[in-house]
């Protein structure tokens, strides 16, 4: 494949000249994209999406289990752009939604190579360059002889300082739907901000989802803490890991049932076995997998809701929203890292997964 200028093949400290964007980013809420994000499309007007939340590099290593301890592990290492919620932007502009917008919090390292990844992707990036902070950094261990089952060593970095400061009720103009990264709730800035862009989207009448983000931030966090954050929130996208921890059950449907007696609308991930759509205490659909023969499981998540969402925003009722966001999920399983393949990608040569086995 031939190197795209600020591509795939360039990596987070290959800066050269940075991009106006990526030179606007401190300047202020509305800096960022071509226009700013307040300026909003007259004919997309209400159409858009807006995703606040991480932006991270993650370092992806395929290994053949076990790990040698003390000792080397031979296995293929990649540095990619990720983050939770800069995926979700990434899958629902891959799904068709003409307007994603993204909200986050980089270092000035790698600043310019993740607003080109972003761009690439069809994101319009916001991204708050932090003067202190580096950019999240995520260790991914990826055990091939494990269903590509995936570990994370997390270092959030500049991510965790995204706050109120970096919000205007102007990124809100044009905006049809806020989703919420569940990784903002593990900061206090991040909370903060949570309630803040909360409270500016009701006060619009833009609906709000959000995605747990980790079952082991959560323990941390704590069930009652996390509700009471969610309060508002007209959607709630957790895994079914995620939902069982926050209502003490241990069959996904129960928890997603339950769930969705405090939260309007429940889509739960199951993984291997779909999707379940719950509301108003019942479990209304149960949406299968798409085959897949997964690669690396990271983002498939993230791919999940960035589909779903794109197909919300276009019409789609949930359990056709849920479908999509499963197949989604099934193309994201059988690629490395998480994001989509981007436009310019030559179609003839190996798919990202295959190209780093």
């Amino acid at each position: 494949m031939t190197p795209r200028p600020g591509g795939r093949d360039r990596g987070p400290d290959d800066r050269g000249h940075e991009p106006a964007p990526a030179r606007a980013a401190a300047a202020g809420p509305g800096a960022g994209a071509p226009g700013g994000l307040g300026a909003g499309d007259e004919r997309d007007r209400g159409r858009a999406l807006l995703v606040v939340g991480d932006v991270v590099t993650d370092v992806v290593a395929r290994y053949r289990g076990p790990l040698a301890p003390g000792t080397d592990t031979v296995s293929v290492v990649r540095t990619l752009p990720g983050g939770a919620g800069a995926n979700v932007a990434c899958w629902a502009a891959h799904h068709g939604c003409a307007d994603v917008r993204l909200l986050g919090r980089v270092g000035a390292e790698s600043a310019a190579w993740h607003e080109r990844e972003l761009t690439a992707c069809g994101v319009r990036p916001r991204l708050v360059v932090d003067p202190q902070a580096t950019t999240g950094t995520v260790i991914c261990l990826v055990d091939t002889d494990a269903a590509a089952e995936r570990t994370f060593l997390t270092d959030s970095g500049a991510a965790l300082r995204l706050g109120p400061a970096d919000w205007s009720d102007a990124l809100l103009d044009g905006v049809g739907r806020l989703h919420l990264s569940g990784y903002l709730l593990f900061s206090e800035s991040g909370r903060a901000l949570v309630r803040t862009a909360s409270a500016a989207a009701r006060a619009r009448g833009v609906p709000v989802s959000l995605d747990p983000a980790s079952a082991g931030f959560l323990v941390e966090l704590g069930r009652d803490r996390f509700l009471s954050l969610v309060e508002g929130v007209d959607v709630l996208l957790p895994s079914r890991d995620e939902a069982c921890l926050l209502t003490g059950r241990s069959d996904g449907e129960g928890a997603a049932a339950e769930l969705s007696r405090l939260v309007p609308l429940v889509v739960s991930k199951q993984g291997a076995d779909g999707a379940l759509v719950a509301r108003d205490g019942a479990v209304l659909a149960r949406v299968p997998a798409a085959a897949a023969v997964p690669l690396d499981t990271t983002g498939a998540g993230d791919a999940f809701t960035g589909a779903f969402l794109a197909a919300l925003l276009a019409g789609a009722g949930p359990e056709s929203a849920a479908a999509e966001g499963c197949g989604a999920g099934a193309r994201a399983v059988e690629r490395v890292g998480g994001r989509p393949p981007v436009p310019g990608d030559d179609p003839a040569a190996p798919p990202a997964a295959a190209r780093a086995r």
